[in-house]
């Protein structure tokens, strides 16, 4: 029987206050605002760390280069970065794979990963234009200065808004386009005082190849990313976990093999040369 807030037991007639829905309210209130909290500060050390890392990218990129050149392979950096992000991905997996609950499909099982490789074969796609994409912030900063370069890449956003549209028939805002209308007319007036240096390449003014280079860093990123929202969203069912291993590694896979045809075709060349001084 309960009265007044108190439960009495019939058997032994000892009594429990009830607590009242007010108390368990401010205490869930109370618990929830530290864990919203937590929330908004990893969400800004995650926005901040982004802003940093990627607004450093092309800055460090230019500082590596040596009398206007690159003294490295370009495709063997971006080989060694997703390698590093392989590892990553294969660490997530195992500490998730941790903190699966009884029932619940192994990830790390034999028959989970081939099920999972097999449906996730889509992500190749985007894996092949992202190394694309890699390649080309090498580049680009033949070309153009570092801020030059970032407020090209800003142009993907454009991109990728118009993609979303037609493709995903996503919607957006009054003020989304509006924001994106302000980007453009941004990146056009900055682009007004920019001349990429130098005369000629691959027989071509060396305008004309930045402009190809700047429409191939700015459409193959787009539709990369477009695409990988597409293969992810289409394979609910995989871990999120699995399909950034798959793409990490799809990733890997086309770098090395860019690695090799470099090498074969340098070593193709060097032969040529090679021929050519002895025939004279």
């Amino acid at each position: 029987m309960q009265r007044n807030g108190v439960v009495e037991c019939s058997v032994c007639h000892s009594r429990v206050v009830v607590p009242s829905p007010r108390s368990v309210s401010r205490a869930y209130d109370k618990h929830r605002s530290k864990m919203s909290s937590k929330f908004r500060a990893l969400n800004v050390f995650l926005v901040v760390g982004d802003c940093i890392l990627v607004g450093l990218q092309p800055i460090l990129v230019f500082m590596s280069k040596v009398d206007g050149k690159f003294q490295f392979s370009p495709i063997s950096v971006n080989f060694l970065t997703e390698v590093m992000k392989v590892i990553f991905a294969i660490v997530m997996l195992i500490i998730q794979s941790r903190k699966q609950k009884v029932g619940e499909k192994p990830l790390l099982a034999r028959s989970t990963f081939i099920q999972a490789a097999r449906n996730n074969v889509l992500l190749a796609v985007p894996a092949l234009l992202y190394a694309i994409n890699n390649y080309l912030k090498f580049i680009m900063q033949l070309y153009f200065n570092p801020a030059t370069v970032k407020m090209l890449s800003n142009l993907k956003v454009l991109v990728i808004a118009v993609l979303l549209k037609f493709i995903m028939r996503r919607r957006f805002s009054v003020i989304q386009w509006e924001a994106l209308a302000l980007l453009l007319i941004g990146i056009s007036i900055n682009q007004l005082r920019t001349v990429p240096a130098g005369n000629t390449a691959f027989g071509l003014p060396v305008t004309a190849i930045a402009y190809i280079y700047t429409l191939i860093f700015v459409t193959v990123p787009s539709m990369a990313s477009v695409y990988n929202e597409y293969a992810l969203k289409s394979q609910y069912d995989t871990s999120i976990y699995l399909q950034n291993l798959f793409l990490y590694g799809y990733g890997a896979i086309f770098n090395f093999l860019g690695i090799l045809g470099t090498a074969l075709f340098q070593g193709a060349h060097l032969h040529l040369k090679f021929c050519f001084y002895f025939d004279r």
